[in-house]
């Protein structure tokens, strides 16, 4: 028994210790008159490596830390060519060495981490061009701006087109 509130304890203390490394934020915004809600855990770059490094090139990453990333609209919307209905999607982003980025907005918006995600629950799959800046971005940041969702860590920049 000791054992068991032992390693309970731990799970406690070390959940504890990884959300403060990586707090959730909610952002919201409007573009148009449609709303947006983003949530997601905002991990620092800390010397790292991120692109290539923590974050794997050719993988699905969650987009945040901890938690899925999720985006909530509150009225139906068009991201790329793709109609998308009212609701909360989780969010993913394929992180690519040369080539434009695949960003995800997937059915599944409950999952930790990746571990659950499923391609055949996306809902939008849409490569955007990605930009490579010389400033660091030091803490994993979105926003909701004129034309969609930014999204900004480390040296990358990525405008997600909502309309």
């Amino acid at each position: 028994m000791k054992k068991v509130k032992f390693i309970l304890v731990l799970l406690l203390v070390t959940t504890v210790a990884i959300a403060k490394k990586s707090p959730r934020k909610k952002i919201n915004g409007n573009v148009g008159d449609v709303s947006i809600d983003i949530d997601y855990g905002a991990p620092s770059v800390k010397g790292r490596t991120i692109w290539g490094g923590l974050e794997k090139y050719g993988k699905v990453w969650r987009a945040g830390a901890n938690e899925n990333t999720t985006v909530t609209f509150d009225k139906d919307v068009t991201i790329g060519e793709t109609a998308v209905p009212a609701g909360k999607y989780g969010f993913f982003i394929i992180p690519n060495e040369t080539e434009d980025w695949i960003v995800i907005f997937n059915k599944k918006n409950d999952g930790w981490g990746a571990y659950s995600y499923n391609k055949d629950e996306d809902i939008v799959r849409l490569t955007v061009p990605r930009k490579l800046v010389d400033d660091n971005q030091e803490v994993l940041e979105f926003a909701i701006v004129e034309t969609g969702i930014k999204f900004a860590w480390e040296n990358a920049r990525l405008v997600i087109p909502v309309n």
